[in-house]
Formats: C-alpha cells, structure tokens, sequence
C-alpha cells in the first residue's frame, strides 16, 4: 500500500462514484452518508503522509509512481507520474480534510438531484488531488481540466438565482487561461522533442533542467502566469469568483475557497516560476504591484458589501493577494508563508462560508442589516464566529497571523520593501470589515422578529467546525508542526527559480532553431 498509497487515496473516490451510481437515487440520506464514509476513508488513506519525517530531511520527491500510459511514436509520450513533497503534502492533507466537512454540510442545504450532487463531489475530489500529485506536466493539466467540470454544474445546478451565469462566467474565464497554458505546454514539449534531447515525456523534472532563451521565456512564462492568475484570482482577472461564490452552494463555496483557487497559488510556485525562472524574476515587480492591488482593492470592496457571503468572497482576493506577495519575495520566510497561508486560508474562509450557509438555512437571507444581535440567541455560533473573524484578521495566537506576518517579513527582507509596506494596510482594513461585520450581525437589537426563534447550531453543525478550530489554533500556537516539513522542499524550488541548480541540457533559441549547450 506504501507503493501505491497516493494512487489509492486518488482514486478511492472514483471507486466510491461507481458504487454511487447503483444506490436508489430517493434516499437522500442513504447518499450522503455513503459519500461522506467515502471521504472519510480518502482521509484516513492520506493520513500516513503527514506522519512520515521523510519530508523534514529530503526536499525531494517521495511516494512516487511511474507508469508509461501513452506512446505515439517518437512524437508524443505521456506518463503516469505522481509524487509529493513537503509544499504539496499539505495542500493534499487540506484537501481530503476539507472534503467530509464539505459533504456534511450539504445534509440541509443540497436536497434536490442528491445523486448527483455527490457524485461531482466525488469526482472533484479525484480531480484536485490528481493535480497536486502530478509530476507529469500534461497529466496536470488532464486533471486541472477535470476539475472544471464539477464545480460547474454545482454552481449551474444547484446555485442562487444568478446561478446560469455565474457557472458560464466561471467556466470562460478558467478555460481560457487554460487553453494558454496548454499551447504553452505543448510548445516546450515539442521544440525538446525535436532537439534530441533526453526527455521522459512531459516530465516535470526533466522540464526544469530545460535552459529556455530569456525572450522565449517570457511570452511563455506569461501563458502560464496568465492561467494561473485567473485562477488564484489575482486583480484583475477577479471578477468571476464574487459571482460563483455568492451563487454557489455552501459546499460549493467551500470547495472553491479551501482548495481550487489554491490550484492558483500552487501553479505559480510549482510550474510557473521553476519552469521560466528568468522571465519570473523579470515579472516579479509587476506583478507584486498587482497584488498589493489586491490586498487593498479586495480589502476596499469588502467594506462595502452588504451581502455576507459577498464580503468574504471579496475577502479571499485580498487574503490571496498576500500568498501571491509571499511568492514573489523568492525567500524561505516569504515561500513558506505563503504556502501556510493557503492552508489557513482553507480552513479559516471555508468555515466562514460554512457560518454564512447556517444563518442562511435559518434566516434564507445574507443580507447583514437584517440581522443584529445574534449572540444572544446563538452563543455557541457567536463563539466560533468570533474565533474565524479573528483567524481571517490574523490575531496572534491564530493561524492567520503566521501567514501573514511571515509574508510581510518575506517580503521586507527582499526587493520587496516598499510592497510589503503598503500590503501592512491590508492587515488593517481586514480588521475593519471584518470586525464591523461581525458587530453588525452579532450584537445590538434583535432587528428583525424572525431572528428571535433562531436555533443555535446543531450538534452536525458543531462537530462540522470543531475540527477548523483545532486547527486555527495548532498552527497559530505551533506552526512548525507544518513549517518544518515544508521548509526542504521550499528551500530546493527557490535555488531552481533562482538559477543555482544550473543542469541545462538544451537552450531554445526561437521557434526553429535549438542548440544543445
């Protein structure tokens, strides 16, 4: 099972989806509960991961797998190739994490089309983790398709009254930036094939010994940069993540928020920038300006919702904007916070999405000035809601503040100075809109009479985000738990960004002309 461990806990929700297809599709329970045991079993199968101290000595590749799966000639190979390291173990451990706290959610909120609805979200789950585990450029990119599918017609099917062209804007934006990075794809791979040089399909470690002509780099670096910007989303090509996450259902939202826009974030430091180091570096202060653009102008906009849902949307374009700083200081401090950051990011904003789904199920409504005054009629949801506010503003003491204080020092210590010094208002317009809408909803009058009969959470409810607690807490008290296995692996992609680990085997000049070096 060691052997084949991440292949198993890949595909045991395909499994599940088989065995899904011949439950009685009335039983709405009966589904869930399947799905949920499915997810539950992917999580204990991913476990031994986080157990294994191999991380925390070697930057390197581990559990790997390799199969040969498509030959056509000498023109065209494609592997099966997977592995992780220390970055994609917890981004692997967030999504398996996530996934039984998703399902459980949809108990009250999903109960038309159940079938179906559970069967996408076994299929996204396959999908997600297939991306973090690849270590065969084209094999990313099947998987990075894949995932489109599902959220698509969760958002289409069974999303708000905007729903239609929520899913429609959502699918355009991705698929185009994708279609970029496919030619890009192809591009190398062709020109290294053509050369005669030594490559083992679209492997992703053979890709990086490629030494490409700076001026090629560029307009290739950009269609990957391009793709994965919309995807993060990165200002400004932000504008269809308020829309799918405010028509999405809860699950949805959550899904969206821990783990696919993280399919962003982690293009950038496993693909975008190791692949093209010259053109990143040359990008880097461009596209740091955009994401303090994004810090500030999420920040700015949150403040003037008035729907909740929509302010923690907005939430997550400036809460990203600090991951894509953190990257783009190309130093140990910046890296690993902002690979922690996607984590906290995950856990904190999937729960606020999983809070604004309750009050929603209650009340049918997000609106924040029909609220006012809720902690005393739901203490415990006030105690956790209090807990997430505080995590998203990042109050020492919770996962939030590790993140983003190591981003901030990340980015101070680089070329990054005066970035990071207009980033710091982020901090403080996140307390402003935050804080403000939790006092707005939590305290004062009882406005509405409707709100003096609401019912605090359930005992599904309480077990759902017990277990995000535990983790605001772990990592803000003792995040080297997670630093330590990461920092190898971090340590290893920025000398290969940085060009320290120069093994080039063939420049690529122009289109028609390679010269081995």
């Amino acid at each position: 099972m060691t052997e084949h461990l991440l292949s198993l806990m890949t595909f045991f929700p395909i499994l599940g989806l088989v065995i899904l297809l011949f439950l009685p599709k009335g039983n709405g329970n009966l589904l869930k509960g399947f799905t949920l045991l499915i997810t539950l079993i992917t999580f204990f199968i991913s476990l031994p991961l986080a157990f294994d101290d191999v991380f925390k000595t070697s930057g390197g590749m581990h559990y790997t797998e390799f199969a040969n799966w498509i030959s056509i000639g000498d023109y065209f190979q494609m592997n099966y190739s997977v592995g992780i390291d220390g970055i994609s173990l917890w981004l692997v451990l967030l999504t398996t994490f996530i996934m039984p706290i998703a399902v459980l959610s949809t108990w009250k909120a999903v109960d038309k089309h159940v079938k179906g609805f559970m069967a996408l979200s076994l299929l996204l789950e396959t999908a997600m983790l297939g991306a973090f585990i690849s270590l065969d450029l084209f094999l990313f990119y099947i998987y990075w398709e894949l995932m489109l599918i599902p959220m698509y017609f969760m958002i289409g099917i069974w999303g708000g009254g905007r729903r239609i062209y929520a899913a429609v804007k959502f699918f355009i934006f991705t698929a185009v930036g994708s279609l970029l990075m496919l030619v890009a794809i192809i591009y190398v791979y062709y020109h290294a094939v053509q050369s005669g040089v030594d490559i083992n399909g679209f492997s992703i470690a053979d890709f990086y010994k490629l030494s490409i002509a700076p001026e090629l780099q560029t307009w290739l670096f950009l269609a990957f940069a391009f793709s994965f910007a919309i995807k993060v989303p990165m200002f400004p090509v932000h504008t269809w993540l308020p829309d799918a996450h405010t028509e999405a259902p809860t699950a949805g939202s959550v899904i969206l928020a821990a783990i696919l826009l993280k399919m962003g974030t982690y293009g950038y430091v496993r693909f975008a920038m190791p692949l093209f180091p010259d053109a990143s570096q040359q990008f880097i202060p461009f596209l740091s300006l955009l994401a303090v653009i994004g810090i500030i102008y999420g920040a700015l906009v949150a403040m003037m919702q008035d729907d909740v849902k929509k302010l923690v949307a907005y939430s997550s374009v400036s809460h990203l904007g600090f991951v894509m700083l953190g990257i783009f200081a190309l130093n140990t401090q910046g890296w690993s916070g902002g690979i922690i950051q996607m984590v906290n990011h995950g856990i904190s904003t999937g729960a606020l999405f999983l809070i604004v789904g309750f009050i929603y199920e209650r009340r049918h409504t997000r609106a924040i000035n029909e609220f006012g005054g809720l902690a005393k009629q739901m203490p415990i949801f006030a105690t956790i809601f209090m807990i997430m506010t505080f995590s998203s503003v990042g109050l020492p003491g919770t996962n939030g503040f590790v993140g983003e204080f190591l981003i901030l020092m990340g980015a101070f210590e680089s070329e990054l100075r005066w970035f990071a010094i207009f980033a710091t208002t982020g901090v403080i317009f996140a307390a402003v809109y935050m804080l403000w809408m939790f006092q707005r909803v939590m305290f004062g009058e009882l406005k509405n009479p409707a709100n003096q009969n609401l019912k605090d959470l359930s005992v599904r409810e309480i077990g759902l985000m017990l277990p995000l607690v535990v983790f605001v807490f772990w990592i803000g008290v003792y995040p080297n738990t997670f630093l330590e296995k990461m920092n190898p692996a971090v340590d290893q992609l920025i000398e290969q960004v940085k060009g320290k680990q120069q093994v080039a085997m063939v420049e690529i000049v122009d289109p028609g002309h390679l010269e081995m070096k």
